[in-house]
């Protein structure tokens, strides 16, 4: 990970540690329990990691600091990094709100972890639509799925979205602070994962379910929602880069030190394409496959080189070539995955 010019940020700093001495020492017995300790989050909360958003926000952290921190956690635990991620996006539309009560009722609170947050946007992205918002007296209604909503049961608020079509397509995109429990328009789903089953992934359906104007948070045209998911997908990125980093480390260390330095040199350029892509959005959809490629080549070549105790359950090997896999797929869009396809078989 590369360093500014006046050292490593003490944030940064910490991350690592972290990452190193509490979140991948626990690592596999949080993907075998399904279970992350709580101990994780209240670490988090308490040095800060909560309020990394409005840290971005104030200037005391810059973008690549950001993306050194979102590396080194994920490299630390799935679990942990990938359920904490989606809070630091409802700090972030917080923070930028016009409904001023909402952001005083708990905009301090999320930032210093004492309320923990999720999102749920992956249902106004297809074309139809597979949640809609519905403007009534005094606010929305609710109605459909959003799949894949991480957190469920450790969160206390989620931030959903859902699209308004009454103006025609592609409608508008609406945003509010729903409480994140099961109630009369809202059930949820538990999912079984491949690798980060600690993220308490549901599906929720609502079914006429009420988002009063007090907790809606915003709303935006299509079009200017999808502006913003660059940024969302950069920051995915890391979590792909962090799995590789840390199997590149680990295959280091079995002695295949040749093969490790050839692939963190192509870490290098997957981070430098990343970045690139933050400047011309149509680079992002390859740089994010490319980058989910080397995780799988870079897991993949740990198992080889451990050899055949890799497949053991408990061995960090064939729990990172899993959570590889997981990259694939979450938090991406079909463009990305046919570009991985073509990368895979070419």
């Amino acid at each position: 990970m590369t360093e500014t010019r006046k050292g490593v940020h003490p944030i940064v700093r910490r991350a690592r540690e972290i990452a190193d001495e509490v979140l991948f020492p626990a690592a596999n017995t949080v993907d075998e329990t399904g279970k992350v300790p709580d101990g994780h989050w209240d670490l988090l909360a308490r040095e800060g990691f909560y309020g990394l958003a409005v840290a971005v926000g104030a200037q005391e952290l810059g973008f690549g600091e950001v993306v050194e921190i979102l590396e080194a956690l994920s490299g630390g635990c799935l679990s942990t990094t990938f359920t904490w991620m989606q809070h630091n996006g409802a700090v972030l539309n917080l923070s930028g709100t016009g409904n001023t009560a909402l952001r005083d009722r708990f905009f301090e609170d999320m930032v210093a972890g004492r309320v923990r947050s999720g999102v749920a946007f992956a249902g106004v992205l297809p074309n139809p639509p597979k949640l809609r918002a519905r403007a009534v007296d005094g606010g929305y209604v609710l109605d459909g799925e959003a799949p894949f909503v991480s957190g469920w049961g450790v969160i206390d608020l989620l931030q959903v979205s859902g699209r308004d079509l009454d103006s025609g397509e592609p409608g508008t995109v609406v945003s509010g602070l729903i409480d994140a429990a099961p109630g009369h328009g809202l059930t949820a789903e538990p999912t079984r994962l491949v690798a980060g089953q600690a993220t308490n992934t549901v599906r929720l359906s609502f079914d006429g379910y009420p988002l009063p104007s007090d907790r809606v948070t915003g709303s935006s045209p299509y079009a200017e929602f999808l502006s913003f998911q660059a940024f969302g997908s950069r920051l995915n990125g890391c979590v792909a880069c962090g799995i590789a980093d840390r199997a590149i480390r680990l295959l280091g260390e079995t002695g295949h030190t040749e093969a490790a330095t050839a692939l963190s040199a192509r870490l290098d350029e997957a981070r430098s394409a990343l970045d690139a892509g933050m400047g011309d959005p149509s680079l992002l959809t390859s740089a994010r496959a490319a980058a989910a490629e080397l995780a799988l080549r870079a897991t993949g070549a740990l198992v080889a080189g451990v050899g055949s105790s890799a497949i053991l359950i408990g061995q960090h090997a064939q729990r990172l070539v899993r959570e590889a896999a997981f990259t694939l797929v979450a938090a991406s869009r079909p463009d990305m995955r046919t570009n991985l396809v073509q990368r895979l078989t070419a």
